[in-house]
């Protein structure tokens, strides 16, 4: 590949709102030691893109370019790489929170970020995995241990992580119950919800007893009330690591344990999923896809806050099948 040769990228040179966000062209990388050159096809958005980019959180200051999700073909390989060649399709999530790059045509990852992707999906679908699945696998099944005829809460069951958390409890064998507002019940229902709950006439923490584990997706007064649903022994498992000051002193006083999870890149995790999708086990819901250079339309979206499922990126074409 030329040396001086460039690729479109969506980047910002400061802080805000999706206007910040700007399509630039950028020197395609070269993969590392250990590291493959991915031509991305689509790329996954989630929440905590459009937080990174208005507040000076893991990244701190711009400029930079966001995206951890990917689907794409593997262009090159740095020495060392055994897992792929030129050629294979692969998905991931670059790692959290550093690793960055993927809304761009090009970008590198380390080879045990990814896996290859099922054959039996689309880019699109690929891409709208990595990093909610993850989530929600680490948090279910590292963490939590979740094993069949246990009770699981899951919050905002509706959304990114929490429509992939329900199909991989009910994958395990769990009893779960999903808060989701009315209109997504059916929705969160046809996941495989036992029961949905909606937060905005009911009162959880009244509606539900002796559960074995809790996902909290929500952080504040809603996981601190989550510790009144669990069973004495039970396990709330937060993926809000802010504000956590006084979460293990509330859930010792009530008999429980809590754990904050900040997502991590996985191989096995991956390979996991890749297995969950190739079962027909797993699958992510994508409310919209917008083109490269319309990915501040995509933000704008994900700023309500009320996607079902994920929003993806297609860079380039054949993203889908």
């Amino acid at each position: 590949m030329n040396e001086t040769a460039t690729m479109r990228a969506i980047s910002q040179d400061r802080l805000g709102g999706p206007e910040v966000l700007q399509e630039v062209h950028l020197p395609i990388p070269r993969p590392g030691p250990s590291e493959v050159l991915v031509r991305v096809h689509a790329a996954g958005l989630n929440p905590t893109d459009w937080k990174h980019r208005a507040l000076p959180l893991f990244l701190g200051e711009p400029p930079f370019v966001l995206g951890w999700d990917l689907s794409g073909v593997v262009e090159a390989v740095g020495l060392g790489v055994t897992l792929y060649q030129p050629g294979d399709e692969v998905f991931g999530m670059l790692p959290y929170p550093y690793g960055v790059g993927s809304l761009a045509e090009y970008v590198t990852a380390p080879a045990r970020a990814l896996a290859h992707k099922p054959a039996s999906v689309d880019h699109v679908q690929a891409a709208a995995l990595p990093l909610a699945a993850l989530t929600a696998w680490q948090a279910l099944v590292d963490t939590a241990g979740i094993e069949s005829g246990q009770r699981v809460l899951i919050h905002a069951a509706a959304g990114g992580v929490g429509h992939l958390a329900v199909q991989i409890a009910k994958e395990r064998g769990a009893y779960v119950i999903g808060t989701a507002s009315a209109e997504k019940h059916d929705f969160v229902r046809g996941l495989g919800a036992d029961e949905v709950i909606d937060y905005r006439t009911t009162d959880f923490a009244e509606a539900v007893r002796d559960l074995d584990v809790v996902l909290d997706t929500q952080g504040g007064e809603t996981r601190i009330r989550s510790l009144r649903t669990l069973r004495p022994g039970g396990l709330l498992v937060s993926l809000r690591p802010d504000g956590t000051e006084g979460l293990a002193e509330a859930a010792e006083a009530a008999g429980v344990a809590a754990k904050p999870l900040l997502v991590e890149a996985d191989h096995a995790g991956m390979n996991a999923i890749a297995d969950l999708v190739r079962r027909d086990k797993l699958r992510a819901s994508v409310e919209a896809t917008f083109p490269l250079d319309q990915t501040a339309k995509a933000h704008a979206l994900g700023d309500t806050g009320h996607v079902t499922g994920k929003l993806v990126v297609t860079v380039h074409e054949s993203a889908s099948l």
